[in-house]
This record gives C-alpha cells, structure tokens and sequence, in this order.
C-alpha cells in the first residue's frame, strides 16, 4: 500500500526498528496510547542485523531507521538509547547495550558497572534516549528525552530491563525497576522523547 507521504501524519502507519522486546514493549505502550499505529519488524518478517557504528545516540538511530524504513517502505521508528554515568567519563554511554563483552546478559552488564564503580564516590548518571523517524519521502524527524539519577551499590527490582535496576531515579527512592510500566513510562527518558516525537509528527 503507498503512503501519501506530502504531510507528516500521525494516522499511517509505522514501524519500529529495534528487536528489542523491552525496547518495542515501552514503545508499543506509550505510542498506542497517542494513537500512533505501530508494527514490528518481526510481524513485517524482516529479519536483519544493522551494524551500530555511529559514535553518537542520533547517527546510531539514523542508522537503523534509514535501513528499515528502505527495506520496508514504511516510516521507521528507531531508538537509541543508553546511560551515562559522569564518573566513568561518559560510559557506557552508545556502548550501553556491549558494555563488558557481548556475551553478557543485563544481569551481567548491571554487574560489570557495579565493579567498576565499586571506589567510586561519585554516582551520578543519566539514561539518554533518541527517536529518530526516517520517512519513505527521506524526510526525518527527531527527538531527545533524558532521566537523571545515581547508580546504586547493588540491583533492587525486577520490573524493566538493561540498567534499570541499578538506577535510582533523582528525588525518587526508587529505581527504574521498582516503578510499574506505566509510572516508567511517565518519567523515563524514552517515555519523554516519544511524547515529544508525537508532538512533532502531529
């Protein structure tokens, strides 16, 4: 079906570029509820690895979106997101989801950060996220939300996934994974840069 692409229109429909089950979850949730209708590449039966090989969260996003909305037709929904912790010069930062070894689980990867910040004083961080949407015409459109908070000395909750668990939320007691779907939604940084990607495409 061809897409009358001359506007930028929140009513067709579009499809999210990551494989990533929390990552389409949360998508799903907050883009449904603004009423953008979203499919996956999985239901559109593309099965494709696009190499992450930008050195910032908007060329890593670029990337994706570009090669799934050519390869679909479809406008393209990518995120590319990741933490920042201050005390580690930025890292994980576009590493967030390789960060020690791409053999490691997100258990694993919560648990290499914490040896690595185990005589560290300083725990600031934030988690960064930016929505990039490539249409077939090859007009992009962008967004960027963020959620500042401090790493923790040891993982609480099981709700979320990645780093959740070792993120406490500023003025908060509680981290990431502690928060039900719909309070993470409201506070994180994809929940903030989804809402401000809907703004733009209405």
């Amino acid at each position: 079906m061809k897409h009358d692409n001359r506007e930028l229109r929140a009513d067709m429909k579009y499809v999210l570029a990551t494989d990533n089950p929390g990552k389409i979850l949360e998508m799903r949730e907050i883009l449904s509820s603004l009423g953008i209708e979203i499919t996956t590449r999985k239901e559109l039966g593309v099965d494709v690895q696009i190499e992450e090989t930008g050195s910032t969260f908007l060329e890593n996003a670029m990337l994706k979106a570009d090669a799934i909305c050519r390869i679909t037709g479809f406008p393209a929904i990518a995120d590319d997101s990741g933490l920042i912790v201050d005390a580690l010069d930025g890292a994980p930062g576009v590493y967030s989801s390789s960060y020690g070894g791409e053999e490691l689980d997100d258990s694993g990867r919560c648990g290499y950060l914490l040896d690595n910040m185990r005589d560290i004083g300083q725990r600031s961080a934030r988690f960064v996220c930016t929505i990039v949407c490539r249409f077939p015409d090859g007009r992009v459109i962008s967004a960027e939300g963020e959620c500042r908070g401090n790493i923790i000395s040891a993982p609480r909750g099981c709700n979320g996934f990645g780093y959740d668990p070792v993120f406490l939320l500023e003025g908060s007691d509680m981290t990431m994974a502690e928060l039900t779907s719909e309070q993470k939604n409201a506070l994180s940084h994809r929940g903030k840069a989804l809402r401000s990607f809907a703004l733009l495409l209405k």
